[in-house]
């Protein structure tokens, strides 16, 4: 009898939670608008009026966690799939993919670029990303879906499709010869709209300056605003007609762009990314989510839809200076003198194990005395054919490939880079390590089951803080790119490139509520996935999280925080990790050697 009450009681439970749980899973629409490079504590009603109230009367995720290396593609690869970068294999923006890419034939292509990703998926039988993106996923289960802005993190969501039907791709290359084609559908709507079936270039925006001439001094308004109209009259009003669910991802490059490019601060760190120009491209990104809110209301989407606000890292001005690097005691055309040059780490690794250095961007060129790597990217070794090491430079962190694997070369490597006093933190590829001073990439969410080549040391370089009130938003950090002294760069551990904005309002979330719990861009991609109701595969084991303290009903998780710091090397430097932990998901605060590393923290130290 207890039994049979039992079941009956269950049976009831059932027909009674059924069309709760129907109601609350009914997939509704989304847009994910990527801010990109936008820090999180720049926001205000003042500045970003748009995004601040998203945050303030929606979901505010207090404690937001770019992936590392914090880079632009690496975190599209997160937010689009919610797995970490170790899975994803796309370890930054520039990679040693393996083999030479035409039309250059390099081994360290910068995949911000249609063309690469298509020739890359084509090298690993169709994708180079083994993880399903969840627009891929929507655009198979039937929903609309579409992703805008970009060049290279745009097409990413759905990379695999290039038809430009029926995922509708618009970026920097729309219209042109390399772009992704328009249906005709979408070109008779943008004719009938008087849009051009060609997006603008970047015009003034996109002049980066020199040595000796200051970059832009303008936000890039005219190639986004055409973006944001794309959006607001023809794509939003088709997926409105065709009254199924729909996904758009809208990715602004501002403030990124004009952070990095912006001439207010020529070979100074002051006001570097915190001048006028660098506001106006904050100002930019924010009147785009305007347009695009307005246009769900006009259409009347707005209760049906969730937005979802996830800059892809944060942001910092760059550092030149060094008084320990070879490199910048020499003197280059176009460097200002004792300023680090682009390709720093490569020549210094060279110089270090006493090997010919070739330009991996410039038909594999020697690299002698007054010159550097083009692009930063150098192969070190007697052959440039079959180089011992590949440098792949890329702004706040560098990836050190070492293609034979040798144990005793990747140590020697280590040794080089203890003396420079750029370098604030190491991390060995498990399989050659441990090496005192050092962390695994395990540690950090670098190993899993990526098919791209794995790095056998990431280099975290240094950051400081030029002394404001709060020093994530006046971070200066070392960075091995062309552009200049006091201009903006990102990729490194400090909490300053690791603390992005995230923000999200819509029926799915909670409102008026504070998040204070660790988020990532991983776990973004979980969240997209489960608000939209979709069914993804997945392979790798490094999965971000639901974010389900955000939803309705969703209760506060388990957090945890502490410190993993390495063994000393025989210099004493010993990388320490700041982290927090909910359940399996790790998020990375900052990392580094204590004291060149902005906002690395001591918690409870566990010893490696």
């Amino acid at each position: 009898m207890m039994k049979f009450n039992a079941a009956r009681a269950m049976l009831f439970a059932a027909l009674i939670a059924g069309p709760i749980n129907a109601a609350a899973q009914q997939p509704h629409n989304l847009v994910l608008f990527v801010p990109d490079g936008l820090r999180a504590l720049l926001v205000t009603p003042e500045s970003a009026p748009t995004m601040a109230a998203v945050r303030d009367e929606g979901v505010n995720f207090r404690n937001p966690h770019s992936l590392f290396p914090t880079f632009t593609m690496a975190n599209a690869s997160g937010l689009s799939t919610g797995h970490s970068l170790g899975d994803t294999g796309v370890f930054s923006n520039t990679l040693f993919s393996g083999y030479p890419i035409p039309p250059t034939n390099t081994v360290t292509p910068f995949i911000e670029n249609d063309t690469t990703l298509g020739n890359i998926d084509a090298h690993f039988g169709g994708s180079f990303i083994s993880e399903e993106s969840v627009l891929a996923a929507a655009r198979q289960q039937g929903l609309s879906t579409a992703a805008i802005g970009k060049l290279g993190p745009t097409l990413l969501f759905d990379h695999t499709d290039r038809t430009g039907e029926p995922s509708i791709i618009f970026d920097d290359w729309t219209g042109s010869e390399h772009g992704i084609p328009l249906s005709q559908e979408i070109s008779d709507a943008l004719t009938a709209a008087g849009l051009p079936l060609k997006a603008p270039s970047r015009g003034e925006n996109g002049k980066p300056g020199n040595a000796t001439t200051p970059g832009t001094l303008v936000a890039n308004l005219a190639q986004q605003a055409y973006f944001a109209e794309v959006a607001a009259k023809i794509v939003l009003p088709l997926f409105k007609a065709r009254n199924k669910p729909f996904v758009l991802v809208f990715w602004s490059r501002d403030p990124d762009g004009t952070q990095h490019y912006q001439g207010d601060s020529l070979n100074q760190h002051t006001p570097g990314i915190n001048g006028p120009t660098s506001r106006a491209a904050l100002k930019n990104a924010d009147d785009n989510l305007k347009t695009i809110r307005q246009a769900l209301d006009d259409l009347g989407l707005a209760a049906s839809t969730d937005i979802v606000i996830a800059a892809d890292h944060g942001f910092s001005t760059i550092s030149k200076e060094s008084a320990t690097s070879p490199a910048a005691k020499m003197h280059y055309a176009d460097v200002t003198p004792g300023f680090l040059p682009p390709g720093f780490l490569a020549i210094d690794i060279a110089r270090a194990l006493d090997l010919p250095l070739y330009d991996a961007n410039n038909n594999n060129a020697p690299v002698g005395e007054g010159t550097h790597p083009k692009a930063g990217n150098g192969l070190i070794g007697r052959n440039a054919a079959a180089p011992d090491v590949v440098v792949a430079a890329n702004g706040g962190s560098d990836l050190v490939y070492v293609l034979n694997r040798d144990r005793a070369l990747v140590a020697r490597i280590v040794e080089a880079l203890f003396a420079q006093d750029y370098v604030s933190g190491l991390f060995v590829d498990d399989d050659l390590g441990p090496i005192a001073g050092t962390l695994a990439l395990s540690d950090i969410n670098l190993r899993g089951s990526a098919k791209m080549p794995v790095p056998s040391i990431v280099v975290n370089f240094r950051s400081f803080s030029t002394g404001c009130e709060q020093p994530v938003l006046c971070t200066v950090e070392v960075a091995d790119t062309a552009l200049q002294q006091g201009q903006g760069m990102h990729g490194s551990f400090s909490r300053a490139d690791t603390m992005n904005f995230m923000a999200a309002i819509g029926p799915s979330f909670k409102r008026g509520y504070a998040d204070n719990n660790p988020v990532s861009n991983a776990d973004i991609g979980q969240t997209l996935a489960r608000v939209v109701g979709l069914k993804i595969p997945f392979r790798g084991s490094l999965m971000g999280r639901v974010i389900e303290e955000a939803l309705p009903g969703g209760a506060e998780p388990a957090v945890t925080t502490q410190t993993l710091r390495a063994q000393p090397a025989a210099n004493a430097l010993a990388t320490a990790l700041s982290y927090s932990q909910v359940g399996t998901p790790r998020y990375f605060s900052a990392a580094g050697f204590p004291g060149r590393t902005v906002g690395l923290t001591e918690q409870r130290a566990e010893g490696r």
